[in-house]
């Protein structure tokens, strides 16, 4: 385990003097005040908890149809305390990988502490991690020839911590979905990861929901099924712009009926669908149509079914992004308990909000930023302006040669955890 005194004195070696990020460097920056970073990383976590805990009771009942109003839940402020979520801890685990091991954790070493988890997994996550239990490393824990969910949603529900600890800075994001995403996922199920992480970390400087959708797409390779499906769902949100149930009629024509678009999704009975391309739909459509409005935005990315709780998920967490923990409405602060830990953490709330600032500080300084302070000790990130680079597009049904990458006896004799026979 590294030393948290030798990551504390490296940032603070990094601290310069200066309210202003230098200019005179060869590096252009974006700017972010570390106090609003810190209020708006708060607003993240809440918004994904926000998310989960309205979307809750319907997940998985409304399968290719609009959830009803009548069956839409009514909020209640205790809905906030989703303190047992797998929407929430498992991307923890990859947190804690990072606090321990450093910011440039190696993907063998997030696969070993993945395969030590102890909750319960589905789809992807499941048998990524049964993969490196019996010694498949990563990318080919990930692979579909290894993987029959490499498509599925997981990565997707699990990477807003890359852009949340990376903001401003998509090419970080991505960098860690090579590392964390590809445990479990490849093609447009890593890119649904890669695209909800480019997203949160440009929702520290934009609030147009369409510019963060943009911002998502750049991070993906154009000539993937996923990027074609959120682009249809740009074009059928200019053509219908107050009638998102049109939108969502012509997004299940398209995506969830035809299996021209179904061609490694998993679980085609009774219309479930867990396909990360149709979901992160599902996602836009509420950043989309809710225009800005938390409860509008929940509710649309809730009703349009499926994974009807971890996409409002999504579509919170960046949304409340964007507004920052002080201006969210009270009803989703008034009841938050901020000393209970997380299932399967060591983190409370609080916890998990000073692990956060510590890893983005670090991020900014690994990427080559730095961290002013003024003369009355405000700080400033100052965040070197790097574009993302996706990479060629993969697809799961018909997937490039897998990397034959196993653990060592060594690596091996660190996972204690194992499947039941």
């Amino acid at each position: 385990m590294r030393s948290t005194l030798l990551c504390s004195v490296l940032i603070l070696f990094a601290v310069e003097s200066g309210a202003q990020c230098p200019q005179d460097t060869g590096t252009a920056y974006r700017e972010l005040d570390a106090a609003a970073y810190k209020d708006k990383m708060m607003a993240a976590w809440v918004g994904q908890m926000a998310g989960v805990g309205w979307g809750g009771p319907t997940e998985f009942q409304f399968n290719g149809r609009i959830i009803p109003e009548a069956n839409y839940p009514e909020w209640t402020p205790d809905m906030i305390n989703q303190y047992g979520q797998d929407d929430l801890y498992v991307e923890m685990t990859f947190i804690r990988s990072l606090e321990e091991h450093g910011w440039s954790v190696s993907a063998r070493q997030a696969g070993i502490d993945f395969a030590n988890s102890k909750y319960e997994l589905w789809h992807a996550n499941k048998f990524g991690r049964r993969n490196l239990r019996q010694g498949i490393a990563p990318p080919d824990s990930g692979h579909p020839q290894f993987n029959g969910h490499a498509d599925d949603i997981d990565y997707q529900i699990e990477a807003d911590f890359s852009g949340i600890l990376a903001p401003g800075m998509p090419a970080t994001a991505l960098e860690l979905g090579e590392r964390f995403g590809r445990l479990m996922n490849y093609g447009d199920g890593l890119y649904g990861g890669q695209f909800v992480g480019a997203m949160y970390s440009e929702a520290f400087f934009a609030t147009s929901p369409r510019k963060l959708v943009e911002a998502g797409l750049r991070a993906i390779p154009a000539d993937s099924q996923y990027h074609e499906c959120i682009s249809d769902v740009l074009r059928w949100h200019d053509e219908f712009p107050e009638d998102w149930e049109t939108a969502w009629q012509w997004l299940n024509e398209k995506y969830h009926l035809n299996p021209d678009y179904r061609k490694s999704s998993c679980g085609k009975e009774e219309g479930f669908n867990i396909d990360a391309k149709l979901n992160g739909a599902y996602i836009v459509m509420g950043l989309l149509y809710g225009n800005g409005d938390p409860d509008k935005t929940i509710e649309i990315s809730t009703r349009c079914g499926q994974d009807s709780d971890c996409n409002p998920s999504s579509a919170a967490g960046v949304l409340f992004t964007t507004l920052g923990y002080n201006a969210l409405p009270e009803k989703f602060t008034s009841a938050l308990k901020r000393d209970i830990k997380f299932s399967h953490t060591a983190y409370t709330f609080d916890d998990l909000i000073a692990v956060c600032e510590a890893l983005a500080r670090e991020a900014i300084v690994y990427a080559g930023g730095r961290i002013t302070k003024d003369a009355s000790d405000g700080e400033r990130f100052c965040i070197p302006i790097v574009a993302p680079t996706p990479g060629k597009a993969e697809q799961s049904w018909a997937p490039g040669p897998v990397a034959n990458s196993r653990f060592t006896d060594d690596e091996k004799a660190k996972i204690t955890e194992k499947d039941a026979p």
